[in-house]
């Protein structure tokens, strides 16, 4: 029997150890596992290039505008925003993260790729589409005290098993839960985002879903908010298959550092104009119904696109969440 690990040093392996779901054959897209914004079509990185337009302005219109995607996987964002060709292009160094060595070899041309944030100071904007739920997390678990998971490898299967209680308990967590209720304990990145935003001169831009409270998920159903996916489909129990499937949770907003924004993902499209683009797919597609090219086909997608990126019960329904570095705030 091995050691037992912590839940979210299972999580890790699981998704980017030596044969992780990411490392292997995880990826976003519709021949992947799941569907991002971004796969939905080239709108969502339209808006994105407007929004980054807004920030290139507020920053002064610098010679250099950095922008960072963290998870960008096989970089189907970066080269929607490429495409959409910015204010901002020629001022543009966008720089693609991703762990995954297949999926930075899909990366567009035009973007550097990396594998880790780099080390030091960071001006500019930082994307994190759909990565926070990903970061590796903690489990507590309420059976008359707070305790946390954690996974053992018997040789034919992980099983779970409970620590002592808590003690002390950790602040974040209710105080009168129901017997059974579990909750994600997201410390690595809750340290990610202040890492970020301690040393970001710009803005630190995170797209998912999230819960509002820790509490409010101890109300819930756990396999509400702690999902696993392959091949479009819900996967099974965490704790079968790893390495084969993905594995998310809920991000809960008063674990991490006290945002300047949140707003729905169809609240924060409509503030950076996706109706104008809309307007204008819909005007293009008119005028050249008779006889449409490729230009007018793409344009007339914008108004499916935008359906479904607004939809409160997808994509839609996915929070914007934006800190303000304060690297730059003296």
């Amino acid at each position: 029997m091995s050691n037992p690990v912590p839940f979210d040093v299972f999580v890790e392996r699981a998704l980017y150890g030596d044969v992780g779901f990411y490392t292997a054959t995880g990826r976003a897209g519709r021949r992947g596992d799941f569907i991002t914004s971004p796969e939905i079509g080239p709108l969502f990185g339209a808006v994105v290039a407007r929004f980054l337009d807004a920030e290139w302005a507020r920053a002064g219109r610098p010679d250099e505008f950095c922008v960072y995607e963290v998870g960008a996987g096989p970089g189907t964002l970066a080269r929607a925003v490429l495409a959409a060709v910015p204010d901002c292009a020629e001022a543009l160094a966008y720089t693609c993260v991703e762990v995954s060595a297949a999926q930075r070899a899909a990366h567009p041309d035009g973007v550097r790729s990396m594998a880790a944030l780099p080390d030091g100071a960071l001006c500019g904007v930082v994307i994190a589409n759909e990565l926070l739920d990903n970061i590796p997390f903690r489990l507590a678990v309420f059976d008359g005290a707070w305790r946390e998971a954690y996974v053992v490898d018997e040789g034919n299967g992980a099983t779970e098993v409970l620590s002592a209680p808590f003690d002390p308990v950790p602040p974040v967590l209710p105080t009168a839960p129901r017997h059974g209720a579990r909750v994600p304990l997201v410390d690595r990145a809750a340290t990610f985002v202040r890492d970020v935003v301690g040393r970001l001169d710009g803005v630190f831009v995170a797209v998912d879903y999230f819960a509002p409270t820790t509490e409010g998920l101890a109300l819930r159903p756990w396999r509400e908010w702690l999902r696993t996916y392959r091949a479009h489909e819900r996967g099974g129990h965490y704790l079968v298959d790893p390495g084969e499937q993905d594995i998310t949770c809920e991000p809960p907003l008063d674990q991490l550092p006290v945002a300047d924004a949140v707003r729905s993902q169809a609240q924060w499209l409509a503030l950076h104009g996706i109706d104008e683009l809309v307007a204008e797919g819909r005007r293009v597609w008119e005028e050249s119904a008779a006889a449409p090219d490729l230009r007018a086909l793409r344009m007339r997608s914008r108004i499916s696109e935008a359906e479904a990126l607004v939809d409160p019960a997808g994509v839609g329904g996915f929070d914007v969440v934006e800190w303000r570095g304060v690297a730059g705030a003296a």
